[in-house]
């Protein structure tokens, strides 16, 4: 892989371009290939589930786990000694699987702060696991790796220290090896301390993401041992290049040789035909020592990785020694070109395209912060749907699902590292780790996600109150280079004048802005700017609660909830619309990242009483001033609000009406059209109700029980909705036609519902795996007798299975609720409630899943298990 700009290039070239092949690891997964079964054609091909070496399992099955310290009900409960002692009594601990987020089942509670959630994270968590190491595996190396523990991880076995990771985002190895114990029972502990740990929204708790067991020979690949780049990619030809690392654990002298082989990678990770390989590598490797080599290949007339078509291949190493196979390593990987240029944008194999992206932070919702990849895949079918295109890891390394995922559905990501560096924000943020922790962390990052091609710039921080130090960017974007020179190194800046001011934005590749364009132009034309390519890091910040419409005086804001016309946001933010505006004022603007896609657990601005708040405004005294004093009235009042409202779906993962604004601007091409508020307004008879419709053409006409109140025109650049302000509400049939180029292009309606007489009930899919995490997202809707979801509609419903299935959590999108997302009764929001379910473990057949609410006819649906 060569990048086309080196250092200096990189501040003085007009074109930063990119010339890309990097890889993916595909799903993970206990299962693995053998080298020996992967076929050349396509009749045959094998499944490949994992980075890495091909010898490897789960490791997340039969842990204990008992919580010390602070406890979920506000009290304190001492921490033992000798948890680490393998003879420690554990018979009452509590059984689970990974991963786990101790702190999501609550309570909720309303003196905890609003900006982590009001939900009990902070405590010391200890994890055990029994397991007894085959005898056969005498010998070989045992590795666990972590994909994140939050947070302050230590790690023993059979009573013997093994480490510490403080960091709960960054993922981690542990070598277990040299005190196991072959053919005999294992005590593996984990304690885990978040009393440590400060945060600024809800970060969770616990082992809150995989971990897996590998087993190598001695000589091996090394940990994310593989870093594969091009040199040249054309439409006859992509050269590639791979590096490999080989460690020698053991105690000879080896002569090892490398085979590489490449082949496509199919949809659903399966290996299809050879297209090429690697010349033969042999490496001397003495004991003890790792060695570094490079191998050469041409792919001819490659399939590229796109966000429309997000082709795949896999490199497959094998490693032999005296002829004989003692590792396979395995780098799925794509072929494709970006280049970031200061005037033209942002272009991907040539062709230009704005970037449309989401910031979002990692949680999902009522299941918290434990990863789970069905939830994961339907958020990113939810936003492909609204055409985001993608998404910034705000503000941490993120799971490696996520970018699995962006990978194989064709998202570019953001890929960002800290929320913080030197100077904290909060008290027990990441400064307290900063100066021991930033270079393993940041390495840690960029080696294990440099093989993905979704991955296409690295971010070293967000708002960080260091952003006007000159040498710290550069220390920071100079560990990235070094470990991959081939994507733009970036920054969220929410005082990007001063920091551009000062010169410290000339240390990093592509400059991101939190919010403030106002000075956008003379940046332009600064000499040391006008070359850098720039975009909108985290832009807008408007806020809505779903299904909530209010008017006259208070229109924006009532009962901790926010009108979801589109208009409301907090100071330092703006409406979509305006954000728009500025996109199409700058259009050599790479694009932006709205903040958020979803909403998230915790910082339910503006109903937040966190002082962090105030940084936004660190050059603004009057609106720091102003804010300061809205923050301490919340602090007195102790809102309820327990989540966000910046997202564009709201946290059940149904879309908010803002959705359709951005659907309307980011597919232009797509024929669609969406009218608010709903219809259902008995107290405003006669009474003015204004009417916004978001469509994708460029006028619109729109009726009132057939008679037609007038048709509106877009001017491009200018407007992105259609209003008619003074519509007097009565009740029957809204309708809007609207029309493009003079041609009519989509209509909609909405309409005056009956009352309520039933529950209906939709799934996400009609089948899921009994593997214990598949799961299904059944939306329950309040529906009159046509079947039409009633609005402001609120009853409490009662869930249950029938028959070889759970119930995980439920959810409505309520940001106020304060019942637990474990229980099986919730309010419907506004008209919805969200089950989440799956098969119980091994189980078949199929299980019913019924909803029931008084007065209201029962609904039910029937989930297959695969």
């Amino acid at each position: 892989m060569i990048l086309s700009f080196d250092k200096k290039i990189n501040q003085q070239r007009l074109l930063l371009a990119l010339l890309l092949l990097v890889g993916l690891p595909a799903l993970a997964s206990s299962a693995a290939v053998a080298p020996s079964k992967v076929a050349e054609g396509h009749k045959s091909a094998k499944v490949i589930q994992r980075m890495g070496s091909a010898s490897y399992e789960s490791f997340d099955g039969a842990w204990l786990f008992s919580r010390f310290g602070l406890q979920a009900n506000g009290t304190s409960l001492a921490e033992p000694r000798g948890l680490e002692n393998p003879l420690f009594d554990d018979a009452d601990w509590k059984k689970l699987d990974l991963p786990h987020d101790w702190a999501i089942d609550g309570p909720f509670r309303i003196e905890l702060t609003g900006e982590t959630g009001k939900l009990p994270f902070k405590g010391i968590g200890s994890y055990r696991k029994h397991f007894t190491m085959p005898a056969a595996d005498a010998g070989k190396r045992i590795f666990l790796d972590f994909d994140g523990a939050m947070a302050y991880a230590e790690v023993w076995l059979n009573g013997h220290y093994l480490g510490t990771w403080p960091y709960g985002y960054s993922s981690f190895r542990m070598e277990l090896t040299p005190y196991l114990k072959f053919g005999e029972k294992n005590v593996l502990a984990v304690k885990l301390n978040t009393e440590k740990w400060d945060s600024r929204w809800y970060s969770g708790a616990g082992i809150y993401r995989h971990v897996w067991m590998v087993k190598t020979n001695p000589v091996h690949v090394g940990h994310w041992g593989t870093y594969i780049t091009t040199p040249l990619v054309t439409n006859a030809s992509a050269s590639v290049k791979m590096d490999v690392t080989l460690d020698n654990q053991g105690p000879l002298t080896v002569e090892a040789t490398i085979k590489t082989t490449i082949y496509e990678l199919e949809s659903g990770n399966r290996i299809g035909k050879k297209v090429s390989s690697f010349g033969n590598a042999v490496i001397k490797l003495d004991a003890g020592k790792s060695v570094a080599t490079t191998v050469n290949a041409v792919i001819t007339n490659p399939k590229r990785w796109d966000i429309i078509s997000p082709n795949r291949y896999l490199a497959q190493a094998t490693v032999t020694v005296n002829g004989k196979v003692v590792d396979t390593y395995n780098t799925p990987f794509g072929v494709r070109t970006l280049e970031f240029t200061p005037r033209n944008g942002f272009l991907l194999n040539g062709r230009r395209v704005a970037i449309q992206g989401t910031c979002n932070h990692h949680d999902l919702g009522a299941l918290g912060a434990a990863i789970n990849t069905s939830a994961l895949r339907r958020q990113l079918t939810i936003l492909k749907e609204m055409g985001c295109n993608a998404l910034r890891t705000s503000h941490n390394p993120p799971a490696p699902e996520l970018l699995e995922l962006a990978d194989q559905m064709g998202f570019l990501v953001w890929d960002e590292a800290f929320d913080t560096w030197k100077v904290g924000k909060k008290k027990n943020d990441y400064n307290k780790l900063y100066d021991e922790w930033h270079e393993r962390d940041l390495k840690a990052l960029v080696r294990r996600d440099r093989n993905h091609p979704s991955v296409f710039i690295w971010s070293i921080g967000n708002e960080v109150m260091n952003q006007r130090d000159v040498e710290m960017t550069k220390h920071l974007a100079d560990i990235v280079r070094i470990e991959d020179p081939t994507r733009p190194v970036s920054n969220g800046y929410n005082d990007p004048d001063g920091a551009r001011e000062v010169g410290a934005v000339v240390g990093i590749d592509l400059m991101g802005v939190n919010y403030f364009f106002d000075q956008q132009p003379r940046w332009d034309v600064d000499p040391r700017y006008a070359s850098k390519p720039t975009m909108g890091s985290e832009t807008s910040s408007c806020v809505s609660s779903r299904g909530e419409y209010f008017f006259g005086k208070d229109s924006l804001y009532q009962h901790w909830q926010i009108t979801s016309y589109d208009l409301a946001k907090p100071d330092w933010g703006c409406t979509p619309d305006h954000q728009f505006r500025t996109n199409a004022k700058f259009p050599h603007l790479l694009g932006e990242f709205v903040w958020t896609g979803f909403d998230y657990l915790g910082e339910p601005t503006p109903y937040n009483s966190d002082e962090t708040n105030l940084l936004n405004f660190r050059n603004d005294p009057a609106k720091r001033a102003e804010l300061e004093a809205k923050l301490a009235e919340l602090g007195k009042n102790r809102a309820p609000s327990r989540s966000s409202y910046f997202g564009i779906v709201d946290l059940a993962g149904f879309p908010k009406d803002r959705f359709y604004l951005y659907q309307a601007h980011w597919r232009p091409d797509y024929p669609m059209a969406h009218i608010l508020p709903h219809w259902n307004w008995p107290e405003r008879v006669g009474m003015v109700t204004p009417v916004h419709v978001y469509t994708s053409g460029d006028e619109a006409e729109l009726f009132l029980n057939g008679k037609s109140l007038g048709r509106k025109y877009k001017v491009a650049g200018q407007d992105f909705r259609l209003v008619w302000d003074n519509v007097a509400y009565q009740p029957g049939e809204l309708k809007v036609v609207t029309y493009k180029n003079g041609k009519e292009w989509a209509s909609s309606t909405t309409k005056t519902t009956g009352a309520a007489t039933k529950l209906g009930l939709s799934s996400d899919r009609s089948a899921i795996a009994s593997d214990g995490a598949d799961l299904a997202f059944i939306t329950v809707s309040v529906q009159d007798r046509d079947g039409i979801t009633v609005p402001r509609t609120h009853p409490l419903i009662k869930f249950e299975v029938e028959g070889a299935g759970e119930i995980v959590a439920t959810d409505n999108g309520d940001a106020t609720s304060f019942i637990p997302f474990s229980s099986h009764e919730k309010e419907a929001f506004n008209g919805l409630v969200l089950v989440v379910v799956k098969a119980k473990k091994g189980a078949k057949g199929t299980f019913k899943v019924k909803a029931s609410s008084n007065g209201l006819a029962v609904g039910e649906t029937v989930v297959t298990i695969r």
